[in-house]
């Protein structure tokens, strides 16, 4: 009985022990500021397991003294042997009581994991990529080819910048030259891939992605999101690791709706206001953020993040840009055999790619914003061509996803080649881009996907052109039967 005690309760030291080493993981935060050890100094530990900085518990001390407490207590600084205080002192302190604060249920284990900042790896500093793993960009580029489906322009000019810029982030500044950051600025068409190719770039290089939405920043002081949620996104999908939040990607969308408003008598608090906040964001600040949380408050503990190695890229539709464009390239229009057309780029449907910087001024975007986006890239509208491509080619193909949800019923789908034209007519009359075909797709697999699992004798399913024109039905080949025609 002895020994299965004893054994019992070494398993129990030893459980509390795996315990006190998950918790070591993490830093120790001041019960009354929210600061993490790393800013706030030396944490002393009171009952109940709660932690207070020096600051806060001098402020208090400080506070007893004022209203006529007869005994001072210094804390001292950090570094002078002084690591603690003796509680016994507040109970000297006429009309003061000790609380237990154990008593009240409340102590830092209380704080959400998603709100504890993990403790800095005491070792020396690792980026994300060492110079020898940086893919080069035509490897990028090849990477994104198995997803991305045209867009050569847009790709290689993607896989230039990241390349640089993470060189850059491994680059030794010993000889005084310092390589200056290439945020990048997508223009083009909604539908045409300007979010995908973030989302797939961070996937493939294994990077911490935020992508945040500019239509829901205002200025300080206003209902909204601050411009430090941006980094705190970043800082949550970096599982609150701040060295590998500083080396992310922060992809800024629908970065068009921040711009300047025109003929407006009301205050512009999310237009050229953000515009002015984002500016020390590009460029490289220390940004405080909340951690675990969107919005700063007094129970949120908060850390520094370091934007300079932080990627930027901004990306939106910018409508109505393409009338500003028009009307600079045919301002010389005249009379005579030289003269430019009015009409000469109605039917251009790529005319953001001739988009320049001044354009853009005119638009609603300030200078000082656009100077900290060196790079502009400018994505393609999207052809028939290019509909059927994206259709079946990429390695995460729309067609591919749907055969694999019939295989899991074993039934093989297939799509003819009128029928897949017929798609691609349909979204383009859609106006929306990609997104139509997934749309349009989803209307007609409906019944499909219904009936199919009713019948087990089914073997393969057709999709015709009859079909997405409404003037027939799917072709379905019965196991060990003839085939058979079924109308709609």
């Amino acid at each position: 009985m002895e020994k299965q005690f004893d054994e019992d309760k070494s398993e129990e030291i030893m459980e509390q022990e795996k315990q006190e080493q998950k918790e070591d993981e993490y830093e120790k935060i001041c019960f009354v500021c929210r600061r993490p050890e790393s800013r706030a100094g030396k944490m002393i530990t009171m009952p109940g397991n709660i932690t207070i900085c020096r600051d806060c518990m001098q402020k208090a001390f400080d506070s007893f003294e004022k209203n006529g407490a007869p005994y001072g207590i210094n804390l001292g600084v950090p570094g002078n042997g002084q690591d603690g205080f003796d509680l016994s002192a507040l109970s000297n302190i006429p009309g003061v009581g000790v609380i237990n604060l154990a008593d009240l249920g409340i102590g830092e284990r209380e704080i959400p994991k998603n709100q504890r900042i993990k403790k800095k790896k005491e070792k020396e500093k690792k980026p994300v990529f060492d110079r020898k793993t940086i893919p080069a960009p035509h490897q990028i580029k090849q990477m994104l080819d198995e997803y991305v489906v045209g867009q050569e322009k847009a790709k290689k000019a993607i896989s230039v910048a990241v390349y640089n810029h993470y060189k850059r982030v491994c680059a030794d500044n010993t000889d005084g030259i310092e390589i200056e950051k290439s945020n990048m600025l997508l223009l083009g068409p909604t539908g045409s891939g300007k979010t995908y190719l973030v989302k797939t770039l961070a996937r493939l290089l294994d990077v911490p992605l935020a992508i945040a939405d500019a239509t829901s920043l205002t200025e300080a002081g206003y209902i909204g999101d601050d411009i430090e949620s941006v980094v705190s996104k970043l800082l949550q999908a970096a599982g609150n690791d701040v060295e590998k939040a500083e080396q992310g990607i922060i992809y800024i969308d629908e970065i068009d709706k921040i711009a300047k408003k025109r003929n407006t008598n009301t205050r512009d608090v999310s237009g050229e206001s953000v515009q002015q906040e984002l500016l020390k964001m590009l460029e490289g600040s220390e940004v405080e953020v909340p951690v675990g949380s969107n919005s700063k408050n007094a129970m949120v503990p908060m850390t520094t993040v370091n934007t300079n190695n932080i990627l930027f890229i901004c990306g939106g539709a910018f409508p109505d840009l393409e009338e500003i464009i028009k009307e600079r390239l045919t301002k010389e229009s005249s009379i005579g055999f030289r003269a430019e057309l009015r009409d000469r780029y109605d039917q251009d449907e790529n005319l953001l790619c001739k988009a320049e910087m001044d354009d853009l001024k005119k638009f609603g975007m300030i200078p000082e914003f656009l100077g900290r986006l060196p790079v502009l890239v400018s994505l393609e509208a999207l052809t028939k061509e290019f509909m059927i491509r994206i259709l079946k080619e990429p390695k995460n193909a729309i067609l591919k996803q749907y055969e694999k949800l019939l295989q899991m019923d074993e039934v093989q789908l297939v799509f003819e080649d009128d029928a897949l034209e017929a798609i691609a007519e349909k979204a383009m009359e859609r106006h929306t881009g990609a997104r139509a075909l997934r749309a349009i797709l989803e209307e007609y697999m409906l019944d499909i996907m219904y009936e199919i699992p009713k019948d087990d004798n089914i073997g393969r399913v057709t999709i015709t052109k009859a079909y997405i024109e409404k003037t027939g039905g799917p072709i379905i080949d019965m196991r060990g039967v003839m085939r058979l025609g079924v109308h709609a």
